[in-house]
């Protein structure tokens, strides 16, 4: 199965920034991809009141948007889509969902994530930044079967939380995605090895699609989006700006991997 990660430097235009995201999912589908990937807030990057102004509702029966846009992109190319980060309304009017959310190659919605983890940190020289005054968490460990694969849901700063990936390797996940906006701060120094780490001590492929770049309100995002295989190999990697890359995934090879060195059999705990 070709899959696409998607890097984006979407800004605080809606209406733009989904008109990037329908060109790079195109520009995927004729690459041969199968299963297309964007990044977190691949549809806005602004401040909270702008998110909560163009939060949508997920429930098939009236989408918005953002949902309309990838619904009928995924449509038109016969591919699926991953949303890796999208304001969805909960039942906190000031508190929308970060959600990423799967629709299959007839744009109809498969699975959502609702991103657990919330980043409320404060770096030296870099700000800070409180997720959780302006986000309602989910709680559901959420994978979804694609083309007979099972894909494993995450978010950015998931990314830091081990056992969430051990949950989603006990679902049967050979596929883990990790839609992200990683600060430049924190990505220069722990994006590569964190992605390579999930993969080799889950066995899994690891898709991690990015912002780049320079956004609203000062922030700047790392970027380096990639394809991890199950020994912690980057078989793909975007470059500075905005781009797509794309990869065959083996699955033969992740098979040998497992029964060469099968250490999730082994595990006291």
């Amino acid at each position: 199965m070709r899959v696409a990660v998607v890097q984006l430097s979407s800004q605080d235009d809606v209406a733009a920034n989904l008109q990037r995201v329908k060109h790079w999912i195109g520009a995927a589908a004729a690459d041969g991809a199968k299963l297309v990937t964007l990044p977190e807030n691949f549809a806005l990057m602004s401040d909270d009141t702008r998110k909560r102004e163009v939060a949508e509702p997920i429930d098939g029966a009236s989408p918005g948007p953002i949902l309309s846009a990838l619904s009928e992109s995924a449509a038109k190319h016969g591919v699926w889509v991953l949303g890796g980060g999208m304001p969805e309304q909960s039942g906190d009017p000031v508190k929308p969902y970060n959600t990423s959310v799967l629709v299959d190659a007839r744009g109809a919605v498969v699975g959502l994530y609702r991103k657990a983890h919330l980043f409320d940190v404060t770096l030296p020289d870099a700000g800070t930044y409180r997720e959780s005054e302006a986000t309602t968490p989910g709680h559901d460990v959420v994978s979804v079967d694609v083309h007979g694969v099972r894909v494993g849901l995450s978010i950015c700063y998931d990314l830091r939380f081990p056992e969430l990936y051990r949950r989603l390797g006990e679902q049967g996940c050979r596929l883990i995605t990790v839609p992200a906006a990683f600060t430049l701060a924190t990505g220069k120094d722990h994006w590569l090895p964190l992605l390579r780490t999930r993969a080799i001590e889950n066995q899994v492929y690891v898709l991690a699609p990015a912002q780049h770049g320079k956004h609203p309100r000062g922030r700047q995002t790392y970027g380096k989006t990639l394809i991890a295989d199950p020994w912690g190999d980057v078989i793909a990697q975007c470059s500075d700006g905005e781009g797509m890359v794309s990869a065959p995934l083996d699955f033969s090879f992740q098979d040998r991997v497992r029964a060469s060195l099968p250490c999730t059999q082994h595990r006291v705990w």
